[in-house]
């Protein structure tokens, strides 16, 4: 509850800095007599959601969403957004008057008839607009992200050539998904539109890179049958990802662990996902074969889950195989992949969400997940092997995606 009220105390600041500011250039005209409403209208429905979003908390963990929890959550964090950023052009606008105010008063302090109030400047109306369309731009981007953008689903189709690709794996098409984190979802017709687009690709393998859930796995629950309908002609992975290990569980008991577990697998089972912890799976065509291995989730950070074990995972395995890596968190593959003895060919990744913002032009492409992460997005190449980092079918906390949309990969795979 705390954080709810110092979030709501710094609201109120930012209203009365942001209504003041703009009230200013709306002036006298015909709009200045509805200006107050529409702004108290807009700042009402902020309140009113970030009320109801105390409640929520005070009674809980938000768990699975619905949709007006979501777009409570999202019009709270927008407003916030372009409040700060428009209060931020403001106060430096603000500051340079002050500043010139000090020095007035300082040259002209011996005039005696000289008015105090003349010492500050007035605000420039063109600098207060300009901050309020700065301010605009990120408020109407969050709210399409909000209600379209989370489910814009987008497919990415990648081709990749190896030399040693065994010859009747030419062609071989392999669908990414990861970081589904379905107690974010809100709509099973949209998570159904999205599966539909996987299955219009017509691929030989599915894999799904980890986070299937936020943290329990009775989140998963009321969409099991949807993603059970995805089709793959010779089958379906997964492994798991950090939230998938922040369930509900004793601790300090590995009865309640392995029930817990336990549960939690049988779901993939009723997706018809092959759920791989530290092994691999070999698929065949033909007399040839590659191998699919999967680790649970290593990260890099102090704070995730160190589970992945590559020596458990390629146990067996034949040095001379081509390797396909499924591992939730981009940074295993600097840390331990590269260097690994085994060759892994193609590494796939997800975690990073790409922030679920940013922009991708062409060859451009930016996010404030590049200040965390030094493999972020996409693909990158060291050398002959390659890393995909997927930016997520799902969305976690903000219920929203700006330009980074969900995403569908495509990968071909091609024998030179």
């Amino acid at each position: 509850m705390a954080p709810f009220i110092f979030l709501a105390l710094i609201f109120i600041v930012l209203d009365w800095y942001t209504y003041t500011s703009i009230r200013q250039i709306v002036g006298e005209g015909k709009f200045s007599r509805i200006f107050p409403w529409v702004y108290g209208l807009i700042s009402i429905l902020g309140y009113y959601s970030l009320v109801n979003l105390m409640m929520s908390q005070s009674q809980g963990p938000f768990g699975t969403r619905t949709m007006m929890l979501n777009l409570m959550i999202g019009f709270v964090f927008t407003l916030f957004v372009a409040k700060f950023i428009f209060t931020i052009l403001m106060s430096v606008h603000d500051i340079g008057r002050l500043l010139i105010g000090l020095f007035n008063w300082t040259r002209f302090k011996v005039v005696e008839d000289y008015q105090a109030d003349s010492f500050v400047p007035s605000r420039r109306s063109f600098l207060t607009r300009a901050a309020t369309v700065i301010a605009g731009i990120p408020f109407l981007t969050m709210l399409y992200g909000i209600t379209k953008g989370k489910y814009n689903y987008t497919v990415e189709k990648v081709v990749l050539t190896f030399k040693d690709l065994p010859k009747s794996f030419d062609g071989f098409k392999l669908v990414q998904i990861s970081d589904i984190h379905s107690g974010s979802f809100d709509s099973k017709e949209s998570v159904k539109a999205g599966i539909d687009m996987i299955n219009e690709l017509e691929a030989d393998i599915v894999c799904f890179t980890g986070d299937l859930v936020n943290s329990e796995k009775e989140e998963i629950d009321p969409y099991i049958e949807i993603f059970a309908n995805i089709k793959a002609k010779e089958g379906k992975y997964a492994i798991y990802g950090n939230h998938d290990y922040y369930g509900t569980y004793d601790r300090d008991s590995e009865q309640s662990k392995e029930l817990y577990f336990r549960d939690f697998e049988k779901k993939y089972e009723q997706m018809g996902f092959d759920l791989i912890k530290n092994a691999h799976r070999t698929i065949t065509r033909a007399d040839e074969s590659i191998k699919l291995v999967g680790v649970e989730n290593w990260g890099a950070g102090r704070w995730f889950p160190k589970k992945g074990d590559l020596d458990e995972a390629t146990s067996g395995m034949e040095k001379d195989s081509f390797n396909v890596l499924l591992s939730h968190d981009p940074t295993h593959w600097d840390e331990k992949v590269l260097a690994y003895d085994t060759h892994m060919h193609l590494t796939l990744s997800g975690h990073t969400h790409g922030f679920q913002f940013g922009f991708q032009m062409g060859g451009f492409k930016w996010s404030p997940a590049q200040y965390r992460y030094q493999r972020w997005l996409g693909l990158y190449q060291v050398a002959d092997k390659y890393l995909y980092v997927n930016r997520g079918f799902g969305f976690l906390g903000f219920p929203g995606r700006v330009g980074m949309w969900p995403e569908i990969t495509l990968i071909e795979l091609r024998s030179a």
